[in-house]
């Protein structure tokens, strides 16, 4: 990898200690403050594999008297600096004389602070040089025993350095490189033998981890996914990374500070990189390995199977049911990550909708009546179990309600449960708004993910492209990343060169590309993650569709329209306003649920607040701006509320298409 022109960072440049220029810089000031002392001299040695290859001493004009202590303690006097050039003079010289090297101080924040200090003065851009401080390196080696403190003259002693220190720059400095170079003798065994390890070396990592860096030798330094084996070649982690070099040794670090993960680096014995083509490849390869190989060490996307639907059942009178599997034919929302999620979507469904929640099955026309139950008898079901005379026509049009619900629009959900958690706002019962909240955002979210996922596992195959280069696209710019998606499954994916004929890339791909069998829509023919890693590709700017077999639509009346629940924000805006004092009533948001005529409000009414004369509690209009904005705040930051994760969606009263 060429740096011409690009100083690399302390974790990019992965260089053995032998084969780095170092600067070792001492200086002398007038006092400890770079704000108020100036510098009286600098003095600086560049070494590299042990050979000293420069150096560098200039005394400085500090602009200030020099104080009696300082010029009892340096030997360094008015009359000595009189006649010296200025910082800004000397200054350009050493920066020039420290370019492209790693600077190295005995306490280190001391003397790159009056550095740093004097650039700004100058208006000089600061060259960022990386920075190694000998104090904390001898913390780590050098023990009580062996030495009282950890002073340069102290260190310089016990390491019998060839030049004592005697607090001038440049005897400061080459006693520092003999300091440095006895400080790697010693940092050597434990594994510290490049740049980047100097970092961390002072770090509290047990040495049995530090230990294990060399796992990290000879590790490509590309995209793609790394696993980490154990005894008898077992998987213990995957991961994924822009550069598997750079992201597995920092499982070596101080940086890493995940128990179980430090528990895993122990028992590891070496890792498997596999390269991948691109970032998105690499992504999808590590959910497919975690999937394939379950290591015990990774939390998430070990059990793709566990993700379930909900759905219509396929009888005379349907239900909601919680399933493993897709039917063909059969409106779905989901996939959710547990049973207990997608019972969130089912009791907001069941709150707008008047289902049955019975699991009998029901004959169309029933020969003996049955026991209707509690919800018939509160109105929340038309009891076809008892329509002995004839099919039960009113249940008929509540199941197409929830058919409607589940393929395309559900604002009549969002609409029916916005009001409730308007009317609970209104009577400050913010536990049990947030409740009803977490339903509502529940459904919409699994109404969403199967909206996009739908179109995407149905499409037979799905070609795309971007520039590559740009906007972190791998690849050089003038080139095109391209994608094969088969049913919502990454099939194939490649990267052109500039002048590379993209459409002979593409038919390559195309050729070459994975056979997938078709799945049961909405469910893709993968992971449902990895599904969703391909729309958020397919999302981001500049990807344009090259090939497209099949339809890829959304609904216009989608669930996008509704993912930042801006709606239910609106009604709580607008009951909490009507219920300020001297307003006559509490508004009630048209289509909002409530005990059908002639049946007195029960426990689960009184509960929602569905009656409009019903009385509120609280404080005034003062108290109520305050609550208002507390019930806005968890209705739009799914983070107080919820657990669900949110998918990307904007506000919109009106119609608008959703995005794939």
């Amino acid at each position: 990898m060429s740096t011409t022109g690009y100083q690399a960072t302390f974790e990019e440049l992965g260089t053995p200690l032998r084969d780095v220029t170092f600067v070792v810089v001492d200086l002398e000031t007038t006092g400890t403050r770079a704000s108020e002392a100036g510098i009286t001299e600098i003095g600086a040695v560049k070494v590299r594999g042990g050979q000293k290859l420069g150096e560098f001493q200039s005394l400085v004009d500090p602009g200030q008297p020099v104080p009696a202590f300082v010029a009892r303690l340096t030997g360094i006097t008015n009359a000595m600096v009189a006649t010296a050039p200025d910082i800004e003079k000397v200054l350009p010289s050493f920066l020039e004389f420290a370019h492209g090297s790693v600077l190295v101080a005995h306490n280190a924040p001391f003397d790159v602070g009056f550095l740093k200090a004097a650039c700004e003065r100058l208006d000089y851009p600061w060259p960022g040089f990386p920075v190694v401080d000998t104090v904390p390196l001898a913390r780590k080696v050098v023990t009580r025993d062996e030495a009282p403190n950890h002073k340069l003259s102290t260190l310089a002693r016990l390491f019998r350095a060839e030049v004592t220190p005697d607090h001038r720059a440049l005897s400061d400095a080459r006693a520092t490189v003999d300091v440095l170079h006895a400080l790697f003798d010693r940092l050597g065994p434990m594994g510290i033998t490049h740049l980047e390890d100097l970092r961390t070396a002072a770090d509290p990592v047990p040495p049995e981890v530090r230990a294990k860096r060399h796992l990290a030798d000879g590790l490509p330094q590309e995209p793609g996914v790394y696993l980490f084996r154990g005894p008898g070649d077992e998987v213990l982690y995957v991961g994924t990374s822009t550069n598997i070099h750079k992201r597995v040794r920092s499982y070596f670090t101080a940086a890493e500070k995940r128990r179980r993960v430090t528990e895993m680096v122990r028992i590891a014995e070496r890792v498997t990189p596999v390269v991948c083509v691109t970032p998105l490849e690499a992504q999808v390869r590590e959910l497919r390995l975690i999937a394939e190989h379950e290591p015990r060490y990774n939390r998430r996307s070990k059990h793709p199977e566990r993700a379930v639907w909900v759905r219509l059942t396929d009888e005379p009178y349907p239900r909601l049911s919680v399933v493993r599997d897709t039917t063909s034919g059969i409106a779905h929302i989901g996939p959710f990550g547990a049973s207990r999620t997608a019972k969130e979507a089912v009791a907001a469904l069941h709150d707008a909708l008047p289902l049955r929640q019975c699991t009998a099955r029901i004959a169309r026309v029933p020969r003996q009546p049955g026991s209707p139950c509690a919800l018939a008898g509160m109105g929340r079901c038309s009891a076809p179990c008892i329509a002995t005379g004839g099919p039960d026509e009113a249940y008929d049009d509540v199941s197409a309600a929830a058919r409607a619900v589940l393929d395309g629009d559900p604002s009549p959900v969002v609409r029916a449960l916005s009001a409730r958690i308007a009317r609970l706002a209104a009577q400050e019962r913010f536990e049990e708004a947030g409740e009803v909240t977490r339903r509502l955002r529940t459904f919409v979210h699994g109404a969403q993910r199967a909206q996009r996922l739908d179109p995407l596992s149905r499409c037979a195959e799905l070609v795309a492209a971007r520039p590559a280069g740009v906007a972190g696209a791998p690849g050089r710019p003038g080139g095109w990343e391209v994608v094969v998606v088969r049913h919502g499954r990454l099939a194939g994916t490649a990267v052109s060169e500039p002048g590379e004929d993209a459409l002979e890339l593409v038919a390559a791909v195309r050729a070459t590309a994975e056979a997938v069998a078709r799945p049961v829509a909405p469910a893709p023919a993968s992971h449902p993650e990895e599904a969703d890693l391909l729309l958020g590709w397919l999302d981001q700017p500049g990807v344009r569709l090259v090939v497209v077999d099949g339809e890829l639509t959304c609904p216009v009346r989608g669930a996008a329209a509704h993912a930042d629940l801006a709606w239910a924000a609106d009604r709580v805006r607008e009951e909490v306003t009507a219920s300020e004092p001297g307003a006559d009533a509490v508004m009630v948001p048209d289509g909002a649920p409530g005990p059908p005529p002639g049946i007195a409000p029960t426990a689960a009414d009184r509960a929602g607040g569905s009656r409009a004369d019903q009385p509120l509690e609280g404080g005034g209009g003062t108290d109520r701006v305050e609550l208002v904005q507390r019930v806005e705040v968890g209705l739009r930051e799914p983070r107080l509320v919820d657990e669900v994760a949110e998918q990307a969606g904007v506000p919109q009263e009106g119609e608008r298409v959703g995005p794939l």
